[in-house]
C-alpha cells in the first residue's frame, strides 16, 4: 500500500528536478544573477534547497541519508542528489511513521532542533515549494518561461489526471 504522503513526496522531487533541467541552459551568469525578493541567485537557491532536503531527510532517517555540501555542486550534481532523495523518501514513507515522535537535530555549531517529525515532514514540502517559487521568479525575470510544474503537471506527467470538458 502507498503512502497518503507518496504523492506530495514524489511531486516535490519531481518539480524540483524539472526545474533543475529547465535551468540546465542558463548560463554561469544567468545561475548567479541574484533576484530581488528571493532567497538568492538561482544556483544559490538550488544548492540551498537541496542540502535542506537532505538534512530532514539525515534527521528524519537517524543519518541513514547523508548530508551533503552542496556549496559548490553544480546543477547536474544537485539533480544527482536530489534523484536519490526520491527513493530515501519513498522508504521513509514506507514506514508507520508516528507523527508525534520527536526528532532531534544536532548541529556541528552545537545548536539543535526539536520538532515532531509530522512538522518536520511539512517543512520539508514547504520549504522546496518556496525555494522553487523563488526559482521560477528569478527565470521570468530572467525573461525565461518556467517549467510547469504544479500537482497537476506531476499528475498529468503520472497519467494521473483526467479531465472530462463539460457536455454539451
Amino acid at each position: 500500500m502507498r503512502s497518503i504522503l507518496g504523492d506530495a513526496f514524489g511531486h516535490h522531487v519531481w518539480a524540483t528536478l524539472r526545474l533543475l533541467d529547465a535551468c540546465a541552459e542558463l548560463s554561469q551568469k544567468e545561475l548567479s544573477t541574484p533576484a530581488p525578493g528571493t532567497y538568492g541567485s538561482i544556483i544559490e537557491t538550488f544548492r540551498h534547497l537541496v542540502g535542506a532536503d537532505a538534512g530532514y531527510l539525515f534527521s528524519l532517517t537517524e543519518g541513514s541519508v547523508a548530508i551533503v555540501d552542496q556549496s559548490a555542486m553544480d546543477l547536474r550534481a544537485l539533480g544527482e542528489v536530489m534523484e536519490s532523495h526520491a527513493d530515501a523518501w519513498s522508504r521513509l514513507l514506507e514506514d508507520r511513521l508516528d507523527p508525534d515522535r520527536v526528532v532531534v537535530r544536532h548541529r556541528d555549531d552545537g545548536s539543535e532542533t526539536h520538532a515532531p517529525v509530522g512538522i518536520r515532514l511539512a517543512q520539508a514540502l514547504h520549504h522546496g515549494t518556496d525555494h522553487r517559487s523563488q526559482i521560477c521568479t528569478a527565470l521570468t525575470a530572467l525573461g525565461r518561461q518556467p517549467p510547469a510544474i504544479d500537482a497537476w503537471d506531476f499528475a498529468e506527467h503520472q497519467g494521473r489526471l483526467v479531465e472530462i470538458p463539460p457536455s454539451r
